[in-house]
């Protein structure tokens, strides 16, 4: 790595995660601002020189290897990384998009970043336009190929919401969408999908090639959650709000040191959940006890609130006193802000804490139920991991920091004193 001229990398926003793509960059340049510091210290101690010398130095050695003829910058200070890459989407009177990128990307490595769940009006051209799951992703693949035309080393992308997920299993007559859109990504040359929390770990045994990232955004959520509840002395019970949320559920409660419990739901598949009011749960058992107690629940994916809302009833109707809900995607398919408005104001839930991994109008943003957590810095960690060839597993396992933060909770505070004085 080099740590005096721009960095190889760069993160390309689709329309609809320009959000997240600059919160991203901005992190990134965090770290890289981080690292660059550290270095500079680190080597002036070495050498028994200073930290202005160390940069002269490093631009120097820079500027001598670079192909430029002329300096990319002064020679006594820092030369910060741009991260973000302009890119113009056009959309012609037939709903063709055009993706234009206004800089050179030659051999560089490529983030592309978009939220596909994002369902508010996106800038487009000059025009405000509401985009569809496939609008998305059709923007997306012209990026991709712009991107390509244009001698991109290494193309990977950027999506929290991975496109099609539920869609990975057949009961009949069913296409696997879910693998066949990474499939498609595949043959368009993408190396690397970094997503969070997907619905199917499945999923990506469909691709020969494609690499797919999984974050989790477990310690951001539960960071959230500390805030607003004491989650070492509650009387604390964590509930899986079905037998396909278990597993996260299970790594919560192990890491929490709290007790798991289990609502079992029967289907009825013939017919399709279309909204909270009318969904296709038959009945709703409990595998444990939540009587008197503080819940916490996790899912992934909020799309209509249907099941969250039959799980919240069932188990306030079972004597909870407290019930936190999280979801890694909130999606707020449909009418399910008002679902949750409606759902609140009869006391079934307490606070329902979802990801900024999904862009959200202000109008849920505000609701007194609701609170987002922040993981754009998981995804800038994870980008600059990859990009310089490290590890990503100590981002996917966050048993050991989430213990970390239990015990500092746990630590008794040092007395102020100096309270009583005026």
């Amino acid at each position: 790595m080099s740590f005096a001229k721009t960095t190889s990398l760069g993160v390309i926003a689709c329309p609809g995660g320009e959000n997240f793509a600059n919160q991203i960059a901005s992190h990134l340049s965090e770290i890289y601002q981080h690292r660059y510091d550290r270095k500079l210290r680190y080597t002036s101690r070495l050498y028994s020189t200073t930290p202005e010398k160390v940069q002269r130095y490093l631009n120097f050695a820079d500027d001598l290897l670079s192909h430029r003829v002329r300096a990319v910058g002064p020679a006594d200070s820092q030369r910060s990384p741009t991260y973000k890459i302009p890119c113009e989407f056009i959309r012609f009177a037939n709903g063709e998009i055009k993706a234009e990128i206004l800089q050179s990307v030659r051999d560089l490595d490529i983030y592309l970043v978009q939220d596909v769940a994002n369902g508010m009006p996106v800038k487009i051209g000059d025009e405000w336009l509401p985009q569809s799951v496939n609008d998305h992703i059709i923007t997306l693949m012209t990026a991709i190929d712009a991107a390509h035309q244009a001698g991109a080393r290494r193309i990977s992308l950027v999506l929290p919401c991975y496109p099609y997920s539920r869609q990975h299993k057949k009961r009949s007559r069913e296409g696997l969408s879910a693998s066949m859109i990474g499939r498609i990504f595949e043959n368009l040359g993408v190396a690397r999908i970094i997503t969070l929390d997907i619905h199917s770990r499945e999923i990506e045994h469909a691709f020969a090639s494609l690499v797919l990232e999984n974050l989790h955004a477990s310690y951001q959520i539960l960071k959230t959650v500390i805030s607003r509840i004491d989650l070492i002395n509650e009387d604390l019970v964590v509930v899986s709000p079905d037998t396909g949320a278990i597993d996260r559920n299970k790594f919560l409660a192990d890491s929490l040191y709290k007790p798991l419990a289990l609502l079992y739901k029967e289907r009825d598949y013939s017919k399709i959940s279309s909204d909270a009011s009318n969904s296709n749960i038959k009945s709703v058992r409990l595998l444990g006890d939540v009587e008197g107690k503080a819940v916490l629940m996790a899912d992934d994916i909020l799309g209509t609130g249907g099941t969250l809302i039959k799980a919240m009833k069932a188990i306030r109707g079972m004597g909870a006193r407290k019930i936190v809900c999280t979801v890694s995607l909130p999606l707020f398919s449909g009418e399910a802000a008002a679902y949750l408005d409606e759902a609140f104001s009869q006391g079934y839930f307490d606070l329902l804490i979802g990801t900024n991994a999904v862009n959200l109008p202000e109008s849920v943003l505000e609701r007194p139920w609701y609170q987002s957590a922040d993981v754009s810095s998981l995804f800038a960690k994870a980008i600059n991991r990859v990009h310089h060839n490290r590890s990503v597993s100590p981002l996917l396992d966050n048993s050991r920091i989430i213990q970390k933060m239990m015990r500092e909770k746990e630590r008794p505070q040092e007395p102020d004193l100096f309270s009583g004085m005026n």
